[in-house]
């Protein structure tokens, strides 16, 4: 051993040797392989194909999912930070609080558990002074809230204490989108003057392209401001945000929350108009989860639904893919079986297959790659707008990752059914076998027969979701909204700012104004203005008071939804009304105390919406009692899947509401119900009559109503549209795999066919053998895949609207369809066995 070294010279000699080898042997396994695949062309394409279109989706489906769920929140050490919301179990079970001033100065002071926290809102404002008056979206933050997410700008500052300071000079930052747009990317804007909202504010920032808030996309970014001596409890209309200390975990901020919110109830004095009791019957209750699930929200579900259609799919194409090269090395059974003459192992041989099979994997992975990129810019264009994170959808390192494994994986997965069927022992039987052209035994088709079952059951698993989902879309179809006609209703947002215009009277003026011209547009029918229209969001919840409740009572009052519209408006949106009148002009410019109320409200409290007319409601013990003269009907304004909320109508101008002598909302959407909506011309003219009283307020939100009820339904065309793409692939695989097996039987079965004719069989006899066996095969596959199908609907159960997961109607559907779309698959090639010439047939044999 010492004249060779030692030992571990030999050891290390042995194992250089022996990695040399295996290299070698790889390389010349890999170059064979191709080799192999060059001389078959038309099965290297077709396979690779049909891998392309399933990895290619898979892969785009998981870039969505990738953005959307698995990539943590662009934000330094993003576990730590957490979205500050409550829970009213007082009010409702499902109530949601969201964060005021006093609890941000309350949590800010007492707390144990935050390094820092802020709150911030989203609204729009307008920018005048510099050309056409434009309106932009802007974010509100207050101190912290940058500090929070570690937010630094690319050039300037950010906000300091002294820019949230009331009484100091207005700041503004500006995002990077709205200074490449507006600027050019001038590096100069520092320290230049912006008018927003008619007040002059310095520019002392610019945010780097990669800085992203959450859901929202704003152009500006301003500092809030709160004089602390005059907050109280109220005021829940901030979104809250904080990072933990380090090591502090979720359950112990939740309870150091818990702690301090009874030093908020007895530190601030009450809300005008409502004692202290009522926020003791309240219960307010912490409810802070991690800020990555208030960004995504409810997605997820819909996310890996697809994410597991999709896979099914993918499934199915290596279920193809493996069928045909099953039907590959059934043809190169000599070739193999001469090489296991001639020394080549049963693991060589094996080796050399999967090899084959891993390149057929990487061809479509690679192509596949290709198809993800033009996908995925389908998928974020036909995304709904309200899917999270949008913007971050891409195909990054780790999706390219996923995109080699799953090729991989494909490749071993339907490379290994040949290697176990014909790479083993058997290989010496088929130098004695029978030719190419006798007929087949049961046991040589049984895998093939196999796959072809598990195709046409997950095909019919992926139909079945399909079919839910569309049943689905038809039963929120159904939903009446409360609203008609949507798409012959425009809706143009105007807001006039307090700097601008001053007294909330002539606001509610110059809005009638406005209203008035857009009425004497040609083609218009009826105008009005609301602060939020149907669907739109933007309403406010806030307490109401019963003078003559006679039901429904309860220790602290209700908490419901109300918005402020103009007469006319139930008119121009086709809200009928169920009892009562609407507002009148009169009332609204004298400010007489009446109100309007939904039915479902109106039955709350008094039963029969007759009942409601004549009763007296408010908001405030410190205000009027105003009088109901209307109740109007349900209007599904949080989207047709989400029941028909209990509203308030206040007119849109009133006195003493709240704190204010006068109330007017200086952000309103005026409908105006038009044959000619959606028009340049016509949106033209909507123009003219807003500028001829107003000038300098631009026009925002520019859409019909039908915009906007087709945006409540956008996550569910979106599965729909993505379940009914991931269900045509599955069935046009499981077609082509039921076609490719009767095909091959019938090619396998030329001689016996010939005898058959030549003995005087039928043509429809011949034909009928052949369907019988396809529809044998997919009824099979339907039983399996009824069953399948009731498991996997369990996990798109919350995505079902009026329809059971178990709906008999789109199983037997569905099945039906499959099997008959089966029958047509099996007699195409059937047929096929008909005009076989026996005389040929026997020569041939």
């Amino acid at each position: 051993m010492l004249r060779f070294g030692g030992m571990e010279r030999v050891k290390e000699g042995t194992r250089d040797e022996f990695r040399s080898a295996l290299l070698e042997d790889a390389v010349r396994d890999l170059r064979y392989g191709l080799r192999a695949l060059r001389r078959v062309p038309g099965f290297t394409i077709v396979s690779s194909l049909m891998l392309a279109l399933g990895i290619g989706a898979t892969t785009a489906v998981f870039s969505v999912v990738n953005g959307v769920l698995v990539k943590p929140l662009p934000y330094p050490k993003p576990g730590e930070l957490v979205s500050l919301e409550h829970t009213a179990p007082g009010v409702s079970d499902d109530a949601d609080v969201s964060m005021s001033a006093a609890l941000l100065f309350t949590y800010r002071d007492e707390n144990h558990s935050f390094q820092e926290l802020g709150l911030w809102n989203a609204g729009s404002d307008s920018v005048t002074g510099q050309g056409e008056p434009e309106q932009v979206q802007s974010l509100y933050v207050s101190h912290g809230t940058l500090q929070v997410l570690g937010a630094q700008p690319l050039i300037g500052r950010r906000f300091s204490q002294k820019d949230h300071t009331p009484g100091s000079p207005d700041t503004v930052m500006l995002t990077y989108g709205y200074w490449q747009r507006r600027y050019g990317g001038d590096g100069s804007v520092i320290g230049r003057r912006l008018t927003v909202d008619s007040r002059p504010r310095t520019v002392i920032g610019v945010m780097s392209e990669e800085f992203r808030f959450l859901n929202a996309d704003p152009d500006l970014i301003q500092p809030l401001r709160f004089e602390r001596e005059k907050l109280n409890l109220g005021q829940f209309s901030f979104q809250g945000l904080a990072r933990l200390e380090p090591g502090v975990t979720l359950a112990q901020a939740n309870a150091d929350v818990s702690r301090m919110i009874p030093i908020w109830l007895n530190t601030w004095p009450t809300f005008p108009g409502i004692d202290r009791a009522f926020f003791e019957d309240v219960r307010l209750t912490p409810a802070l989860r991690p800020l990555k699930e208030e960004v995504v929200g409810d997605v997820g579900s819909v996310l890996w639904v697809l994410m597991g259609t999709i896979g099914i799919v993918l499934l199915i194409a290596c279920a193809n893919v493996a069928n045909l090269l099953l039907v590959r090395a059934e043809g190169r059974q000599h070739e193999l079986a001469i090489r296991a003459a001639l020394g080549a192992g049963w693991a060589r041989i094996a080796r050399e297959l999967l090899i084959e099979s891993l390149a057929l994997g990487l061809f479509g992975g690679a192509l596949g790659l290709a198809l993800a990129f033009a996908a995925l810019r389908l998928l974020v264009a036909i995304g709904p707008a309200t899917l999270p994170r949008l913007n971050e959808i891409t195909i990054d390192p780790t999706v390219l990752w996923f995109t080699l494994i799953v090729s991989v994986l494909s490749g071993l997965l339907f490379g290994c059914i040949p290697v176990a069927k014909h790479a083993g022992p058997q290989i010496a039987r088929a130098l004695r076998g029978s030719g190419r052209t006798s007929s087949a035994s049961k046991e040589r088709h049984r895998a093939r027969n196999t796959l072809v079952v598990v195709q046409v059951a997950l095909a019919l698993m992926l139909l079945v979701g399909s079919g839910l989902m569309i049943r689905t879309f038809l039963a929120l179809r159904a939903v009446q909204p409360g609203f008609s006609d949507p798409d012959h209703v425009q809706l143009v947002r105007v807001g006039i700012p307090e700097t601008q215009v001053a007294d909330e009277e002539r606001v509610f003026r110059m809005q009638s104004d406005m209203r008035d011209r857009l009425a004497a547009i040609p083609g218009v029918s009826t105008a009005s203005f609301t602060s939020s229209a149907p669907m739109e969001g933007g309403t406010s919840d806030s307490v109401l008071l019963a003078r003559e409740q006679t039901s429904a009572e309860r220790q602290s009052p209700p908490v419901r939804r109300f918005k402020f519209v103009s007469p006319g408006f139930l008119r121009t949106v086709g809200t009928p009304l169920v009892a009562g009148r609407d507002f009148t002009w009169a009332e609204v410019n004298e400010r007489r105390p009446v109100v309007m109320i939904s039915e479902n409200l109106a039955r709350e409290m008094w039963r029969e919406p007759a009942a409601a007319l004549g009763k007296h409601i408010r908001e405030s013990t410190e205000n009027p009692w105003r009088e109901i003269v209307g109740v109007v009907g349900d209007v599904h304004d949080r989207g047709v899947q989400e029941p028909a909320p209990a509203l308030v109508y206040w007119p849109a101008l009133m006195e003493n509401f709240f704190n204010d002598r006068v109330q007017a909302p200086r952000s309103v959407s005026f409908a105006i119900r038009s044959s000619r909506t959606g028009t340049e011309g016509f949106l033209d003219e909507v123009r003219r009559a807003i500028g001829a009283v107003n000038a300098s307020v631009p026009l925002a939100q520019i859409r019909t109503l039908g915009d906007v009820y087709e945006r409540s339904l956008a996550r569910t065309s979106f599965t729909l549209v993505m379940l009914a793409i991931a269900a045509a692939m599955a069935l046009l695989l499981g077609v082509v795999g039921i076609y490719g097996v009767i095909a091959y039987a019938v090619s396998q079965r030329t001689r016996e066919i010939g005898i058959r004719v030549a003995l005087g069989a039928q043509h429809g006899q011949l034909t009928g053998m052949f369907v019988r066996h396809g529809l044998v095969l997919s009824t099979i596959g339907v039983i399996c895949g009824l069953a399948g199908a009731a498991l996997l609907t369990r996990l798109m159960a919350s995505l079902l609207f009026g329809i059971s997961r178990l709906d008999p109607t789109t199983y037997v559907v569905v099945s039906l369809g499959l099997v008959a779309a089966a029958a047509l698959a099996s007699y195409v090639p059937a047929h096929r066995a008909t005009v076989v010439d026996p005389v040929k047939a026997l020569r041939a044999e």
